[in-house]
Order: C-alpha cells, then structure tokens, then sequence
C-alpha cells in the first residue's frame, strides 16, 4: 500500500533526510519520502504491515522534529 500524507508545521531538509532514513529502516517498509517543500509524506509498506509502520513513523517525526506534525 503506498499513501501520501500531508506533514503541517516546520521541517528542514536535514530533518527530512534523518526521518526518511529511520522510517527506511522499518519492517514492511518499501520506500519513503518525505518532502520539506511540499510538506508531504510519502509512505509505501507492505499491506499487512502498513498501519504498525504508519504508527512508527509519527513517532520518529515526533521525536525528530516535533513542530511538523502528520495529517495521517
């Protein structure tokens, strides 16, 4: 399953770029993109594993830049 979300608040690049790498490294996850221009989120991850991986990568945004916040 492969969903785009949009991200509201502040996130720079390097942020991004720390984001995508953790949320890469999940179970189930196919590939990710998070995007500080168009402040979106691009998720693709297995359909069994899809909403734990979802659930993880709201908390890695939390825990790296807490101003952005995910429309999920």
């Amino acid at each position: 399953m492969r969903k785009v979300i949009k991200l509201d608040g502040d996130i720079c690049a390097n942020c991004a770029a720390k984001i995508e790498d953790k949320i890469g490294k999940l179970d189930g996850v196919n590939s990710v993109s998070v995007n500080a221009l168009t402040y979106k989120f691009t998720l693709d991850a297995s359909d069994d594993k899809f909403e734990d991986a979802l659930k993880r990568s709201i908390k890695i945004f939390d825990d790296i830049e807490p101003d952005c916040e995910v429309l999920a």
